[in-house]
């Protein structure tokens, strides 16, 4: 079982901006580790950042996990954050009888740890679902750097609050009233957090299997696989095994809920087309008929 370890100090540099730039360049590479500075840190974070916080002499450690691995597990003593540099991951908590809620999945820019800052314990497993990328911010250097510089602890704030707020929307996502609501909701999530970091927000790969999302949605596998069916054969995703194209966006962040079976079936039959607009009451207050 892996874990993450304290990452080496990278060494001090000089003060001489030349000398500096040479010095983060190797120390980028020192005994075989990647580093980020600060400034690399607040762009995948999405924080604001200027000179007068001094990030070019700070540098953090990358870890690297093969799909499959635990990056930390519940009970295990914090002492780091973790920023998703690449890959997706799972977090999860585990009740004595072995069994398996999933809580969130973290994927590039999501900071790790921030629940177990208070427990000064990790909160729940945190397992790789891809080969990932993960830069380390022990968390006792982090505050000092806080403290000594008003720039850097106004950073941590804003990350920490970004993180809370995240947080919120998957709650309020996650209290939808039934299972086409939460299914599509989590899709409209996918899909911003996708285009958020470069990627297609109509087009994607679902990282996780069904039985993942079901446990994150707290619905059966079944469900999860017939919702997405569903929302196939109405037209507003097309489903191809993990990969998952939208094709109303818009209209799937106001769905509430899905006509039944037997009326699908029927207009199908009928010949009628199944794109989204001849599916009555899909959206509150819809007029279509």
């Amino acid at each position: 079982m892996s874990s993450v370890q304290m990452p080496e100090i990278a060494p001090n540099f000089p003060s001489s901006a030349v000398q500096q730039a040479i010095s983060i360049e190797a120390g980028r590479q020192c005994k075989g580790k990647l580093w980020s500075n600060l400034t690399e840190v607040c762009d995948l974070l999405h924080i604001p950042f200027n000179a007068s916080m001094a990030g070019g002499e700070l540098l953090f450690q990358h870890v690297q996990f093969k799909t499959g691995q635990r990056i930390h597990t519940s009970g295990q003593r914090f002492d780091s954050l973790c920023i998703v540099n690449s890959g997706f991951l799972k977090t999860v908590s585990i009740d004595e009888c072995g069994n398996e809620q999933v809580l969130s999945f973290p994927m590039k820019g999501d900071l790790l740890g921030v629940e177990s800052i208070y427990t000064k314990k990790y909160f729940s497993d945190t397992v790789a679902l891809s080969d990932c990328n993960l830069i380390l911010l022990p968390f006792k250097r982090l505050a000092a750097l806080g403290h000594a510089h008003a720039e850097i602890e106004n950073a941590i704030y804003e990350m920490l609050s970004r993180e809370l707020v995240r947080k919120q929307m998957m709650v309020n996502m996650l209290g939808a009233p039934n299972a086409e609501a939460r299914v599509a909701g989590f899709l409209v999530s996918l899909s911003e957090r996708y285009s958020e970091i470069g990627y297609s927000k109509t087009m994607f790969t679902l990282r996780m299997t069904r039985n993942e999302i079901g446990s994150y949605l707290g619905l059966s596998l079944e469900t999860v696989s017939r919702t997405l069916s569903a929302l196939h054969e109405i037209g507003l995703i097309s489903v191809d095994q993990r990969v998952i194209r939208i094709k109303e966006l818009d209209l799937l962040k106001l769905l509430r809920r899905i006509p039944s079976s037997k009326s699908r079936t029927g207009r199908l039959k009928a010949g009628k087309s199944p794109s989204i607009i001849k599916w009555p009451q899909l959206v509150p207050g819809s007029l279509v008929n």
